[in-house]
């Protein structure tokens, strides 16, 4: 029976955009404004993510601790928060909505790896998460996910397919367990 031989992986195909050196330059940026908790502004974070080339709406929160992989990738509606130690993995480009709350915790992934191959193969998706979508706490958004508008994903949940808009999500894989009614 074949198994996994990781001295086969080649990530050579998968190419994320920007320079070397731009990829570099963003490493050291992120691990010292993004994800640390030594700033302050959530202004300051979004003045690097846009300078590496993030769209990012107006009136947007990003909290401390917050992880994005190539911010050249991501897209940022007006007034949406980011919490606390979230990921976004923007291996490919991700859009989130307006008014979209991402809690603190979540993870946004866009890439995972071919399991049934012997060589482990890097598999890639966006994700979109239209506006006023919720990720509680803790939630996992796999690739290629799409968050209808005002869709919630409740606390610790993995969203393995789309979520209808105004529906909320429970579970792994998380499942529509009630429509989403705001008064």
């Amino acid at each position: 029976m074949p198994k996994t031989d990781l001295s086969l992986y080649n990530n050579a195909p998968f190419h994320p955009g920007g320079s070397t050196l731009k990829r570099l330059l963003w490493f050291y940026v992120n691990a010292m404004f993004l994800k640390s908790s030594l700033t302050p502004s959530s202004a300051f974070r979004i003045f690097w993510l846009r300078l590496f080339g993030a769209k990012i709406g107006r009136g947007v929160i990003i909290k401390p601790g917050v992880n994005v992989k190539y911010p050249w990738h991501l897209s940022v509606g007006n007034y949406t928060w980011i919490g606390e130690n979230a990921w976004i993995d923007c291996l490919v480009p991700v859009k989130l909505g307006n008014n979209v709350c991402i809690s603190q915790g979540a993870v946004l992934l866009t890439g995972s790896h071919d399991y049934k191959k012997e060589t482990f193969d890097l598999i890639t998706d966006g994700f979109v998460l239209e506006d006023g979508v919720w990720i509680g706490a803790c939630a996992v958004v796999n690739l290629g996910v799409k968050a209808a508008s005002h869709a919630m994903l409740t606390s610790g949940s993995v969203a393995t397919k789309n979520l209808e808009a105004y529906s909320v999500y429970q579970g792994n894989p998380a499942v529509k367990v009630r429509d989403r009614i705001i008064a």
